[in-house]
């Protein structure tokens, strides 16, 4: 009985990804390997290993090993804002609305990345660079709960270190909830009591 010879495949077509989706990619590798085998594993030539590409290409994005951590912050940061933005465009119009809202994204976020994170953080420890971009994001986020609650503020006012307070206790909460030192509902509920109390104190 004969038999027809298999005719050979053509080799799958390498799909060239657009600067933007590359660096989506690298990206999520460094999540991946960070949530895998912690922050000391994730190097430059190590992402580039995974990915499947040459040195220069993660380089070209990166630069050096901070600035692949810091990209990856920057990453982290993007996606608490666009998250907390949806969150309040949808809440009610309550003080209680905004202020569960805030609390309730926040801790959500945080909770979302895991432990990557606070690997993350404790490898740029001491960067200078990381603390301009931690900076730029606090009071970006101060601002935004600002104005979210301009329209229930008394007339005594918030002083600046009433926001930097509240800010301190959502980092606060939010980690002790990812160890589970307590839950996301307790440091929610905190969060949220926090920030009413920092309203109710401007009211005479």
């Amino acid at each position: 009985m004969s038999s027809r010879p298999n005719k050979m495949q053509p080799p799958a077509k390498r799909v060239r990804l657009s600067r933007e989706q590359r660096r989506r990619q690298l990206l999520d590798l460094a999540w991946h390997l960070v949530r895998e085998e912690g922050s000391d594993a994730l190097t430059l030539p190590r992402l580039s290993q995974e990915a499947a590409v040459a040195k220069p290409v993660v380089y070209d994005h990166f630069g050096t090993r901070n600035g692949l951590l810091i990209a990856l912050y920057r990453d982290f940061d993007a996606r608490q804002t666009e998250m907390i933005d949806a969150a309040l465009a949808g809440s009610g119009p309550t003080l209680e609305d905004r202020a569960r809202v805030i609390a309730t994204s926040y801790v959500d976020c945080v909770l979302a990345q895991g432990r990557e994170m606070p690997g993350v953080l404790a490898a740029l420890a001491g960067s200078p660079e990381l603390e301009a971009v931690k900076r730029d994001y606090q009071l970006a986020f101060i601002e935004k709960c600002r104005r979210a609650l301009a329209a229930f503020v008394g007339r005594r006012g918030i002083e600046p270190a009433g926001f930097w307070a509240m800010l301190g206790a959502a980092n606060a909460l939010s980690d002790a909830a990812s160890t589970r030192e307590i839950t996301a509902e307790q440091a929610q509920d905190e969060l949220f009591e926090t920030i009413v109390a920092m309203i109710e104190r401007s009211h005479p």
